[in-house]
């Protein structure tokens, strides 16, 4: 039985990683579908957010199972409850991405521009959190390092906010924003900061499950 069970979480570990590779990608498409104006690329992100959430499904299907098929250990029992905070973190990852997707039509229906500087903070924010997410999906040699990492990631992005936020002030009071342009672009930074409290939060159960062994 208990190498039915340790195949399961091998199971579990993959589907895990498998989602977090289908949220990077969708991140990614996002963005790029905005700036570009991409009609496919939004699609593609709107269907890569079904899969995700069919992901999500999958792993708290077989998290129960676990639960269900024998009495875990009390490390396997914290670990399958961490998995689930850290699924739960990740999807919301990808309803932010669909949120940065969502805008896209927005943008063609009322023909708004960005100004170059607004596309260069975008494009910025992106990477930042396209990174950020990337490194987590590394098994670190350093737990404690590799954490102290992802938070200063996390607190970077909460700076890069900020920063983006009073230059897109200073654009609105230049007259070099329109009205549209600005509510979209402050509802995308809140939604990259998102982005980053949930992958540091996913983060943290990482560290959690990698200290229990």
């Amino acid at each position: 039985m208990r190498i039915r069970f340790d195949e399961q979480l091998e199971q579990l570990n993959e589907e895990m990683i498998n989602m977090g590779n289908m949220i990077e990608a969708s991140i990614g498409n996002a963005v790029k579908a905005l700036m570009k104006q991409d009609e496919e690329l939004a699609k593609k992100t709107m269907a890569g957010d079904e899969k995700i959430d069919r992901t999500e499904r999958k792993i708290e299907d077989l998290c129960l199972r676990l639960l269900l098929q024998q009495q875990p250990v009390a490390r396997d029992l914290r670990n399958i409850s961490s998995a689930l905070k850290m699924v739960t973190d990740m999807e919301r990852i990808g309803d932010h991405a669909v949120n940065i997707c969502d805008y896209t039509k927005l943008i063609e229906e009322k023909h708004i521009v960005f100004s170059d500087d607004a596309k260069q903070q975008m494009e910025e924010m992106k990477m930042i959190c396209e990174k950020m997410f990337h490194n987590i999906s590394k098994v670190p040699e350093d737990t404690q390092e590799w954490l102290q990492k992802v938070h200063d990631s996390e607190n970077f992005i909460d700076q890069k906010t900020e920063e983006f936020y009073e230059s897109h002030l200073e654009r609105i009071n230049r007259g070099e924003c329109n009205d549209e342009a600005c509510i979209i672009f402050s509802e995308m930074l809140t939604d990259f900061e998102r982005i980053g409290d949930h992958t540091w939060n996913v983060a943290k159960q990482m560290a959690k499950i990698i200290e229990r062994g």
